[in-house]
């Protein structure tokens, strides 16, 4: 039989099955979840998955950098398997269990070198960062938090008033939580405040300490900023290397706490176990989520011991957080990721940066690969005359990529994000790739 041409492979995703399946899903559930294209999983193996319909996929996204160790990877599985048979839930909040110990004691073992760390499980990443705010505040005595324009940090209304990467994530929520400004993130491309990239770190710094802290936010009410040290949703954007170090310093100076936002970028996704440790920074505050249990609902808030100390009992809590199947198929996701796949992010992450880089010199409207690891940016420009975002062009290259039999998604203006299972082989890279600088070329030939 001879092979489908990639334009009857696209005229057949989705299939009649996954179809029906979004027609039911518009019946019973909110749309507010805003699907970005109708993909319906039926199963998943590794990096690959395939939809009620049969059809294959190569999953470049990971259900947004989620599953690092891959779908369904049968030492998670049998983990999970295990600990159910056992028993499923004993809320942390009140008593005690075994696996929440152990992961606690794996997930300091592979924090940052330095200082002793302690842990508290939440169930997600925006938990995780309201359990920061409230550890920062209650610590410091202090209410004002800094977060950056472009970050994203959760839903929830305290991480949602850290939130500036969309105006629809926040419309119709006013007023949000008190106490909160904005800086500007370097970006060495798209220097903000119409700087250059050599000076857009004194830029940056000098919003903070000469407009914010002379103007709305006295330095000595600042009890934290908060900032993800490679920025996700705000399009994959990697700072200076001198950035981190210099606003530790900025930290210091005022005795203001530095928060590490690792919900996406952290667990080995960058090559690293955290991705502020390329930066040679220690923060006060890491929070983690997403990758952390390999598709299990599982956040953490991981702090210096001399600010959870005093962090009385009963301050804070939730009841499912630290449940025992989440915390189970977390402690083998540390334990993949230390023993084989951070470096395989690295090398395989390198590898994959590299072609990226010579897709880029072949097309006109690809303007910059950047990120680290398994945590890849690629933006898209109208022409690179201008260097003009095109968010047009780089959803539609997201779109038409799936039905092509990838799947990715966009972040930013126009960037379209490469973060898959941290599993990925070179040649997965290399099917993937061809895929989508097909699409790039269908796209932009029009």
């Amino acid at each position: 039989m001879a092979q489908a041409s990639a334009d009857e492979v696209m005229t057949q995703r989705p299939g009649p099955h996954s179809q029906e399946m979004v027609r039911r899903d518009s019946n019973v559930l909110a749309p507010v979840s805003g699907r970005v294209y109708p993909f319906v999983m039926e199963r998943g193996l590794g990096c690959e998955v395939w939809d009620v319909d049969g059809s294959r996929y190569l999953d470049f996204n990971a259900g947004i950098a989620v599953v690092s160790t891959g779908h369904s990877h049968p030492r998670i599985v049998k983990a999970i398997q295990d600990q159910a048979t056992r028993f499923i839930h004993m809320a942390g909040t009140d008593f005690y269990n075994e696996a929440q110990v152990k992961l606690g004691e794996k997930l300091t073992s592979v924090m940052p070198k330095g200082q002793d760390w302690r842990v508290f499980f939440a169930n997600s990443g925006t938990e995780s960062v309201e359990a920061a705010i409230k550890l920062a505040r209650y610590a410091t005595g202090r209410q004002g938090i800094i977060a950056f324009f472009g970050a994203f940090h959760g839903r929830s209304y305290g991480s949602l008033s850290l939130t500036a990467s969309k105006p629809r994530q926040r419309a119709g929520y006013f007023p949000l939580l008190p106490g909160v400004e904005h800086a500007y993130y370097p970006n060495p491309f798209r220097a903000p405040m119409g700087g250059s990239p050599e000076r857009v770190v004194d830029a940056c710094l000098d919003y903070i300490e000469h407009t914010l802290f002379e103007t709305v936010l006295p330095p000595g009410d600042v009890a934290a900023i908060i900032i993800e040290p490679i920025q996700g949703e705000g399009g994959y954007i990697v700072p200076p290397a001198d950035w981190f170090p210099r606003l530790r310093a900025l930290c210091d100076k005022h005795g203001i706490l530095l928060i590490a936002d690792e919900v996406q970028s952290g667990v080995g996704r960058t090559g690293k176990m955290w991705a502020i440790e390329h930066f040679d920074v220690l923060p006060d505050i890491i929070t983690s989520a997403k990758g952390l249990g390999s598709g299990m609902p599982i956040g953490a808030c991981i702090a210096r011991k001399e600010l959870t100390d005093n962090w009385l009992p009963g301050a804070h809590g939730n009841t499912y957080g630290g449940n025992a199947l989440a915390c189970t198929a977390a402690y083998e996701t540390l334990c993949l990721v230390e023993e084989e796949l951070m470096a395989n992010a690295r090398e395989v992450g390198g590898y994959m940066m590299q072609c990226l880089d010579q897709i880029a010199t072949r097309s006109n409207n690809i303007a910059q690969i950047r990120g680290k690891g398994l945590m890849i940016g690629c933006e898209f420009v109208k022409d690179k005359a201008t260097n003009e975002p095109d968010h047009d062009g780089a959803e539609q290259v997201m779109v038409d990529a799936f039905r092509r039999g990838l799947l990715l998604l966009t972040c930013g203006k126009s960037t379209i994000r490469f973060c898959p299972p941290l599993v990925l082989t070179k040649e997965q890279v290399d099917e993937g790739l061809s895929i989508f600088e097909e699409t790039v070329q269908a796209v932009y030939n029009r």
